[in-house]
């Protein structure tokens, strides 16, 4: 799955108007840099046929600074060769604990939190599985330009409890696996996963 071209044009455009609003100080500009900003949102939201009052523009307008892609962690923590994986409240469907990195935390800090946030497990993250680019492993489009950080980690206490963003976590095989959100993780990805558990000596991959 590519992202679509108008996609593409829209992120780059909201980019662009971000980060010039970010540092222009001519008064001429930084309305030309809003109407660039404008254009992007009404882009996207009529590719994604969403309605005309839709929010884009308050989400764009949302973001400061020079525009960079944001980071997504997430972690493969295995116990008994199952992996564990948490139930989105907001699809009912189950993914790898994490999320987006928070500014002052090292990404395996960060990963670690959001599987305790997320599932209620302590892990320990023990490598870099994988670096993507969201963009190129089959995930719907997303507003964002983004990269995802899979760690590996052992599960070193805790117990399953449900969060604010997920209703549950248990751990799975790898033939047995439960509908997945596909916003943010793959079976391919997952597959993945088990090849660095079985394999603790494999490379990480990179985009």
């Amino acid at each position: 799955m590519s992202v679509p071209q108008w996609l593409a044009w829209a992120r780059r455009l909201q980019a662009i108007a971000q980060s010039g609003l970010a540092y222009c100080k001519d008064q001429f500009d930084i309305e030309r840099y809003h109407q660039i900003r404008q254009i992007a949102a009404e882009m996207m939201t009529t590719g994604t046929q969403l309605p005309a009052d839709a929010p884009i523009e308050h989400l764009f307008a949302g973001q400061a600074g020079y525009a960079t892609p944001k980071v997504d962690v997430r972690v493969a923590a295995f116990r008994d060769a199952k992996i564990l994986l948490v139930r989105e409240l907001s699809d009912q469907r189950w993914t790898l604990p994490g999320g987006w990195a928070d500014v002052g935390e090292a990404p395996a800090v960060a990963a670690a939190r959001e599987t305790r946030e997320e599932s209620g497990f302590e892990v320990q993250i023990m490598k870099v599985a994988a670096l993507y680019d969201r963009d190129l492993h089959g995930h719907p489009p997303f507003a964002f330009h983004s990269y995802k950080i899979f760690f590996v980690g052992e599960v070193r206490g805790g117990s399953a409890k449900a969060s604010k963003e997920t209703s549950d976590a248990q751990f799975f095989a790898e033939i047995e696996l439960p509908p997945l959100s596909l916003s943010r993780v793959t079976p391919a990805q997952i597959a993945h996963m088990f090849e660095h558990f079985r394999n603790p000596a494999l490379p990480t991959s990179f985009d």
